[in-house]
């Protein structure tokens, strides 16, 4: 009789490990990658902001610098009026903006990665809640003592 309790655990501990190890862990390496990203756009239009300020301040209204052509490869341009910008507005659309109005877009598009980053990081945390529960599930199957903590940390 034993046998066939052990077995049952065994399977249920196998299915949960597998869930884990199949749906829980690629679900949350893809949320923090996602996540990551959302960080590098924020990076970008934040770099941005601060060079249309930088603009703004100085009154730059024509401009010299280099062009990546790609693969690190880099030519001089001109830039005869600066008070016009194409902003990437996502798709691989650029739409013409003058510094105020690319100043109130990129505050737009700032809050709305702010909020994708937040709703990143709760759906992070709801996974590795998730991945503990389970894990806790399978401590109790396999009857194992519960883990000691030290300063509120799981080891």
């Amino acid at each position: 009789m034993d046998v066939g309790i052990d077995n049952f655990r065994n399977e249920k501990v196998q299915r949960f490990e597998e869930f884990v190890d199949r749906r829980l862990k690629p679900d949350l390496v893809h949320a923090i990658s996602e996540r990551d990203k959302v960080f590098e756009q924020q990076k970008v239009f934040s770099d941005l902001r601060r060079n249309i300020e930088n603009l703004e301040k100085n009154s730059i209204t024509n401009l010299t610098t280099l062009v990546n052509l790609g693969s690190e490869v880099y030519v001089q341009g001109n830039v005869a009026d600066t008070r016009r910008i194409f902003v990437d507005v996502g798709l691989g659309f650029h739409v013409e903006f003058t510094w105020s109005e690319a100043l109130k877009f990129i505050s737009l598009k700032e809050e709305r990665l702010a909020r994708q980053t937040e709703e990143y990081t709760h759906l992070i945390a709801s996974i590795k809640a998730q991945i503990k529960l389970v894990c806790e599930g399978i401590r109790e199957l396999l009857q194992l003592p519960a883990e000691k903590t030290v300063e509120g940390r799981v080891f």
